[in-house]
């Protein structure tokens, strides 16, 4: 009773909203050159500039892979790709890939267990400590796992809701305490959710997968609100099912991507690529005033 009693007496923290003012962190971009046929193309380019440095989670992986390399082709100026070590060197020629074909930037991998809160704080010790400073984080670290909700283990729904969300809420929380002491705003976070987290999936059964995409929507829209004031804006984005490795095979993954498709009225899977436009438009002025969004990128799938 002691404990219950003590709840009328607490202090509780209220959040701090910015006031939009030209010295906030949220003021707006300074306006572009006035257009003319000559400077439309400078233009062009700096409305998808993306400035600064890029963390992605799952970096290693073929989306997370595709998306370094739109953000580098707007621009980064470097892109630290943090993954599970077996991941980090199975991906190494694409890696190197990059490195080459950026060689003005800096391209680098760290290994990460995105559920090792201290292991993520210092992965960004290690990112600043190459590249002076991080405005950028992209989550796409996550696993999946279809299993029957009758026998669904307590381990792997664990798992699957650590990995996933509070994998994502610990390098969110990470990187925001880093942009947040840089002062210097512009800085974005885009949190990877799913088609999952608004219907469900067919035919399939994933419920520890859909239920951790339906809080990374919620998550996102949290740390939207706390921390715009430190200039950082926080989105998420939901495709929907993307034609990888992780959705390929035959027998019944072959079955059941017919009936993904079937059910999407542009009747395909996303190809590799699709998410990486909206990843630079979160990134880059385009986006500057797009916060506590969730971009469902899905063929229409929803709609249904």
């Amino acid at each position: 009773m002691g404990d219950r009693d003590s709840l009328t007496s607490r202090v509780m923290p209220f959040m701090k909203l910015s006031d939009g003012s030209p010295s906030s962190l949220t003021a707006p971009p300074a306006p572009m050159a006035p257009n003319s046929y000559l400077m439309a193309d400078g233009r062009a380019v700096a409305r998808f500039a993306v400035e600064g440095n890029v963390v992605i989670t799952g970096g290693a992986g073929t989306l997370g892979i595709s998306a370094a390399r739109a953000l580098l082709e707007h621009g980064a100026t470097g892109c630290c790709l943090w993954d599970l070590e077996s991941t980090l060197r199975s991906s190494q020629a694409e890696m190197l890939s990059l490195a080459k074909d950026f060689p003005k930037s800096r391209v680098f991998g760290v290994s990460v267990d995105v559920t090792d809160a201290a292991a993520v704080a210092e992965a960004v010790e290690s990112v600043v400590s190459t590249l002076g400073s991080i405005e950028h984080l992209f989550c796409f670290a996550g696993i999946v796992g279809v299993v029957s909700a009758m026998e669904m283990s307590d381990t792997r729904w664990r798992k699957t809701l650590d990995v996933n969300a509070t994998g994502a809420f610990f390098c969110a929380q990470a990187a925001a305490k880093q942009m947040s002491k840089q002062g210097r705003g512009g800085c974005s976070i885009t949190l990877t959710a799913s088609i999952s987290a608004h219907r469900v999936n067919y035919p399939q059964p994933q419920v520890a997968y859909n239920v951790s995409k339906a809080a990374i929507v919620s998550l996102k829209s949290s740390l939207a609100a706390e921390w715009a004031v430190h200039g950082i804006r926080v989105n998420s984005i939901s495709p929907g099912y993307m034609d990888t490795i992780l959705n390929a095979g035959d027998g019944s993954i072959k079955e059941a991507r017919d009936v993904w498709a079937s059910r999407n009225p542009m009747g395909r899977m996303g190809a590799v690529g699709e998410l990486d436009g909206m990843c630079v438009l979160l990134a880059s002025r385009a986006g500057s005033y797009i916060n506590g969004a969730d971009m469902v990128i899905d063929g229409g799938a929803v709609v249904f």
